[in-house]
């Protein structure tokens, strides 16, 4: 795709379009390869902020959708949001009364790097446990996760910890992505749930 993805033209893009990052086609190309959004998919977006791919959920589904993030977001017509950690009990009972029931969980969040690769992926892949065990509490059975992660030490063991919740899933490389980033997305679809009063005598 060469230079329709550096850096200026998606960001010249992006504001073109009036998305507000450009971070936008990323979403954008995960779901035209992989279709993980129908036209009536209630989803939760969780570390949105600055909210571009809210504006990208509200534009492929006619769902409910629900932002989470410690910043807060500018208003978005036809979306809610939750300025708060998603790990905290409270935040996801508010979330569960916004909407109910959640077809897809979606994570764009990483942490601020620090420039130290062994640190910053441990600090990643502690955000993406943390947003898969916030996915299993609030996924329907066959919804939807995409997260994204970076590559490392630590990426295959919880690359296996989502294949045990879900039927497929699949590691991609947008096309919006920067060149020489280790920045990848986690697809999962068709969640697993294991209901809590499964077990057996």
């Amino acid at each position: 795709m060469g230079s329709q993805w550096s850096r200026d033209s998606a960001y010249r893009h992006a504001t073109q379009e009036g998305y507000r990052s450009r971070a936008s086609y990323k979403l954008l190309d995960i779901n035209a390869k992989f279709g993980i959004l129908r036209p009536t998919d209630n989803v939760v977006d969780l570390g949105c902020a600055p909210g571009s791919w809210l504006q990208v959920l509200r534009n492929l589904t006619e769902g409910v959708i629900v932002g989470v993030d410690l910043q807060p977001v500018s208003p978005l017509e036809g979306v809610k949001t939750i300025t708060g950690d998603f790990t905290d009990p409270l935040i996801q009972s508010e979330v569960r009364k916004m909407v109910d029931p959640v077809s897809v969980v979606t994570c764009d969040v990483s942490p601020k790097l620090s420039g130290k690769k062994s640190y910053d992926q441990a600090r990643i892949i502690d955000l993406n446990e943390k947003a898969l065990e916030f996915s299993q509490q609030i996924l329907k059975q066959g919804g939807n996760f995409v997260v994204k992660t970076f590559q490392g030490e630590l990426f295959n063991d919880f690359l296996t910890e989502v294949r045990n919740n879900f039927y497929s899933v699949r590691v991609y490389r947008t096309r919006a992505t920067r060149k020489g980033s280790t920045e990848t997305y986690i697809v999962a679809k068709n969640y697993i749930h294991i209901r809590d009063d499964a077990s057996t005598d």
